[in-house]
């Protein structure tokens, strides 16, 4: 867990050959915790593009043709939050991220 994200990960292995080895992910918000759309929409934007920066780190997971992996981002906090600290967290959940799956 890197707070204010929760990673959720489960590999997949066996994958069919014509299948691009590549994470499938998710991003929850609970409506619970953010009430309202924008303010989801605007931490979803933000998640997202951290993950589109960072996603280069996952390349030596996916070295191995037969292996493919599914992430889900959950987001714990109860207010938005800035774009750095969702930066940092998103860079912390990929290096554990990389540890466990490795193992």
């Amino acid at each position: 867990m890197a707070y204010p994200l929760r990673v959720i990960y489960y590999p997949i292995e066996n994958v069919r050959a014509d299948v691009k080895p590549a994470p499938t992910i998710l991003i929850s918000i609970p409506k619970k915790k953010i009430k309202h759309a924008v303010d989801r929409n605007y931490i979803k934007r933000r998640i997202r593009e951290s993950y589109r920066l960072r996603k280069h780190e996952l390349a030596p997971l996916f070295a191995e043709k037969d292996k493919q992996l599914l992430l889900a981002f959950i987001y714990l906090n109860d207010e938005k939050t800035s774009f750095e600290k969702i930066d940092r967290a998103m860079s912390k959940a990929i290096q554990t991220l990389e540890i466990r799956v490795k193992n």
